[in-house]
Formats: C-alpha cells, structure tokens, sequence
C-alpha cells in the first residue's frame, strides 16, 4: 500500500505511478508544471493574506477566494490569480490551519469542483 503524497506547490493528491515506485518517498510533486513552478514568496503572501482575512471574521465564517485575490491584485486582475489563490487554500487545508467548504461541508481540496468557500479550523479540530 503506498501513502498518500500531497503536491507541495497545488495542494493536490499526486496519484501513485509504477515508475515512482522505487522513489515514492521523495516524490514532491504532482506534475512537472508544479515542480517548474515551485513556490514563491508570493505564495506564502497569498497564504498569510487567507489567514488574516478569516482572522477578521467572526467565528466560524467563511470567505471567498475572490476576495482574497481583489484584496490582494485589485480589481482588473484578481481573475488571472483566482488559481494561485486556490493553490494556496489547498496547501493552507493540507496543513490543518483551514477548512475547504461546498454548500457549508468541508470537500476534499483535490476532487472539488466549482465554487469553494474558506473558513478558518476551529483550534483542536483534526481532520485527517
């Protein structure tokens, strides 16, 4: 039984392959655009600002990624980043600090599809 990897840089499950199966433990990525891609210190930016964003809510709301990409590339260009904003929730999600939601259920991050909500994980809560 191999374990599940999680892409460093998207967030999603990497699917086991037969040719990895001398190297699965070193296996980082998920694709050769993820590794060509790597992270970035605009990355982490784009973490901190999910965090500080929920941080400003009440207890137990939710955001939208739009609204961390308007707050953070404005008005004519948050489209273009609404993946990278994404990537960076995935990653958040994978290490326990938020939820992923749909229709106000936590998703698994790699096999949602269509609009996702963000909401900070209570503290003590362990999903795995």
């Amino acid at each position: 039984m191999q374990v599940e990897r999680v892409c460093v840089v998207c967030g999603r499950r990497i699917s086991w392959r037969r040719k990895w199966a001398r190297d699965w433990d070193n296996i980082k990525y998920c694709s050769d655009a993820c590794r060509r891609r790597g992270l970035n210190p605009q990355d982490r930016d784009i973490e901190h600002a999910i965090v500080a964003l929920l941080e400003r809510r009440a207890g137990g709301a939710s955001i939208c990624p739009s609204e961390v990409a308007r707050a953070l590339f404005g008005e004519d260009d948050w489209r273009g980043q609404m993946e990278a904003v994404r990537m960076a929730a995935r990653r958040l999600q994978r290490d326990g600090r938020i939820d992923i939601l749909q229709r106000g259920r936590t998703v698994d991050p790699s096999t949602a599809k269509g609009p996702i909500r963000l909401r900070l994980r209570p503290q003590g809560a362990f999903q795995g």
